[in-house]
């Protein structure tokens, strides 16, 4: 699946220009959720520090690729495009929703392609749904969250891993899920976001104890309240006026900037961040609903 409008018809692939398999680069990384948010913050941040990086996002905006229970756009090409042109001959974009597990395999064997190997993923990709009790919460937005919070990081791992095992250096390999501070507390009316955000938690320490010994680690990142398109449709589920009331859940009484997640993100991708390994990072500011 993916949201990309081509001749009227959805496809998964790369968009913008493509060509022939470049120099091996020194590091290279799949970021999905890469459009907007957490997921472009990330981009950016691993650009500047030189890596080579695939950008993937569903690229759904506000078309029938949303997920049940979704209220509020997603993000778009135009969104996707613009990051890849910020850093030219670093960023290759690529369409493909994280449910789909065989788009997400074509993504990944594309860095391989191009760039020689795959240093490093980080399952960025998520949205929100709730506002309800849990007696009241549709089973579809449970499932909405379920596919694509979870089975999206799963899917991830599973595409990713093979080649950083199989690659030139596994012990400087790193597989990064974004968690959530959800995944820590439990919060009002979002029961199925805390369920899908815990599952992330046990999903990545999972990952850990099975990757023992090769050299490739898991961690996990948890922000707080983030200044995102996504703490803004939390803000409407809510029936607040705007996202500043949720500084007062943070310690630092302010909201996160993306930028400061992504760089959490970018040292658990670094060769020095296997230190980690099978950790959560709580990048929340002191988060305290």
């Amino acid at each position: 699946m993916s949201g990309a409008e081509v001749s009227g018809a959805q496809v998964s692939g790369p968009i913008g220009a493509t060509s022939a398999r470049e120099t091996p680069a020194e590091r290279v990384a799949l970021v999905t959720g890469a459009a907007r948010g957490i997921g472009a913050a990330t981009v950016s941040a691993l650009a500047s520090r030189e890596y080579r990086v695939v950008a993937v996002d569903s690229c759904a905006g506000e078309g029938p690729g949303r997920p049940e229970g979704v209220a509020y756009p997603l993000a778009t090409a135009d969104d996707l495009m613009a990051l890849a042109d910020a850093h030219p001959g670093r960023v290759l974009s690529y369409v493909a929703d994280v449910r789909d597990r065989d788009a997400l395999a074509a993504a990944a064997s594309l860095a391989v392609d191009r760039f020689g190997r795959l240093d490093a993923a980080v399952a960025a990709a998520a949205v929100i749904a709730g506002g309800l009790p849990l007696w009241r919460t549709p089973p579809s937005h449970l499932r909405s969250l379920w596919e694509v919070d979870v089975m999206g990081v799963w899917n991830t791992a599973a595409v990713c891993v093979p080649h950083m095992l199989a690659g030139p250096d596994p012990r400087g390999c790193r597989f990064v899920a974004v968690a959530s501070a959800a995944a820590s507390h439990g919060l009002f009316h979002l029961t199925a976001y805390n369920a899908a955000k815990h599952a992330v938690v046990g999903l990545v320490r999972g990952l850990a104890a099975d990757l023992v010994g090769t050299g490739v680690t898991a961690t996990a990142v948890s922000p707080g309240s983030t200044r995102t398109p996504m703490l803004a449709a939390t803000a409407d589920l809510y029936d607040l006026d705007g996202v500043d009331g949720f500084a007062a859940s943070q310690l630092i009484r302010r909201l996160i900037d993306p930028t400061e997640i992504a760089e959490a993100i970018a040292f658990c991708c670094s060769r020095e961040g296997g230190v980690v390994n099978g950790s959560v990072i709580s990048a929340d500011g002191g988060f305290t609903p």
